[in-house]
């Protein structure tokens, strides 16, 4: 646990240092945000942000956004300073800290920051299966490929991987590959130097060298530039890597983790992915089953929302409604985990009463569990019965799949010619000769008010 704490309000900041350090954070100070800024710049990370309330708070974020740094901040200041403490929250703070510092608050805090980066919710056996894999391979250095489709967890594993490893109490360090301009992506990955292009106004410390010793998360590496993946190659090879304007390759100790939601298999056949590299990548993979494939992690999962969103809103505590549960087990979730929990924190807000039922639970469309839930089910009965039919007409002729088609729907209309005709979407010529040809081919064909026996 890295914390950096900003400003130094009337020596109290330094008690916080002390009980941090006690609860076993590394600590740091920078006196300005233009210092913690640049520290954060020359790599120097931090894994939560302890901020003098009176700080330009709001700029501070500011910055933290316009270096792509995302890092949680928690303000703090004496109890008198309610509307600054206001404008802190609003600004972005996670939360509002009071001084002169309580030990166990800042425990708390420090061990709530701690337990979010590693937290793992599951009880399904399909997920008990990746986790074990996930056991097994955290404490070598092999690099991982997690796979899944979006929403399924795949950084939360990655952190998992992380926190287990040898390497748990060095940086673990994520970078979203799909999120950055192409332009500046090799930068942020390998960093530059002062006046490398427009705009470098300072070296800035990429994330391979801000990992150095620790994991690194290349976040959806499938959107990754082909030409790009080159320099990534080498990297992850010879463990150097070249600063953007730099006069010579830096030596970097890191584990790489990367995800897709994507098959790059697929990417490789299309020339957008290169095949080396995949290789490089996927010594081992971590395939994510889809929500809808673990009935147990979505009960788990469901209650453990509702509990902390109940919580976090200073609502009374609120349970899922016997009805509400089954109802979520059978909804279909393409947004994965992802997508229940934003669904069931809308739930909190809207329910009226402390038992949540399906009524209360809205998807993100506007339509309601239930009605997603009937029609996720009527369109599993028509793939099926698509699927069974299909199955049903391989090895057959058109022409046995078409006489059957014909005096099946005349049986239906109980041999009336015309009717059958206009079901079909033929003549009444057409149809009288396809009857004519089957009879004399020894086939019945029903008559007026006859049907067609089996």
């Amino acid at each position: 646990m890295r914390l950096l704490i900003v400003g130094a309000l009337e020596g109290q900041l330094s008690e916080a240092t002390k009980l941090a350090m006690q609860g076993g954070a590394k600590v740091a100070h920078a006196p300005s945000i233009e210092i913690a800024l640049a520290s954060l710049r020359a790599g120097r990370g931090a894994d939560l942000l302890l901020v003098d309330v009176m700080m330009d708070i709001a700029g501070l974020i500011a910055g933290l956004e316009a270096e792509r740094i995302s890092i949680p901040l928690v303000a703090c200041g004496v109890e008198t300073n309610a509307a600054a403490a206001v404008n802190a929250i609003r600004a972005g703070a996670k939360e509002y800290i009071p001084l002169p510092p309580d030990a166990e608050l800042i425990a708390a805090v420090i061990a709530a920051v701690a337990r979010d980066a590693t937290d793992f919710l599951f009880r399904d056996p399909a997920m008990e299966r990746v986790v074990r894999m996930a056991d097994q391979i955290a404490g070598s250095d092999a690099s991982i490929l997690i796979t899944g489709e979006s929403g399924t967890g795949k950084e939360v594993i990655a952190k998992y991987v992380h926190s287990r490893s040898k390497r748990a109490n060095k940086p673990f360090i994520s970078i979203n590959c799909a999120a950055i301009p192409e332009a500046l992506l090799e930068s942020e990955l390998f960093g530059h130097e002062k006046g490398a292009f427009t705009g470098a106004v300072a070296r800035r410390i990429g994330k391979f060298e801000e990992a150095n010793g620790g994991t690194l998360l290349l976040d959806e590496i499938s959107e990754m530039d082909f030409r790009l993946q080159a320099k990534l190659l080498r990297a992850i090879q010879e463990r150097l890597i070249d600063r953007v304007g730099g006069a010579k390759p830096v030596p970097v100790d890191i584990r790489i983790l990367a995800t897709s939601n994507r098959n790059l298999n697929d990417a490789v056949r299309g020339g957008t992915f290169r095949e080396d590299l995949l290789f490089r990548l996927n010594v081992v993979n971590l395939k994510l089953p889809p929500l809808r494939d673990r009935p147990g992690d979505i009960a788990a999962l469901s209650e453990h929302f509702v509990a902390k969103y109940s919580k976090a809103n200073g609502l009374p505590p609120r349970s899922l409604s016997p009805a509400a549960r089954d109802a979520l087990l059978h909804a279909p979730w393409p947004g994965n985990v992802r997508e229940l929990e934003n669904t069931l924190h809308r739930a909190v807000l809207l329910s009226s009463g402390d038992v949540i039922g399906p009524d209360a639970i809205l998807m993100p469309d506007g339509t309601g569990l239930a009605e997603a839930v009937q029609a996720h089910t009527l369109s599993s009965q028509l793939t099926h019965t698509a699927e069974t039919m299909s199955q049903a007409l391989v090895g057959r002729t058109v022409a046995d799949v078409e006489r059957d088609l014909i005096l099946d729907t005349v049986s239906h209309t109980l041999g009336n010619r015309t009717h059958a005709a206009t079901i079909l979407g033929i003549s009444i010529r057409t149809l009288r000769n396809k009857l004519n040809q089957y009879s004399d081919e020894g086939t019945y064909v029903p008559g007026p008010g006859e049907q067609r026996v089996a």
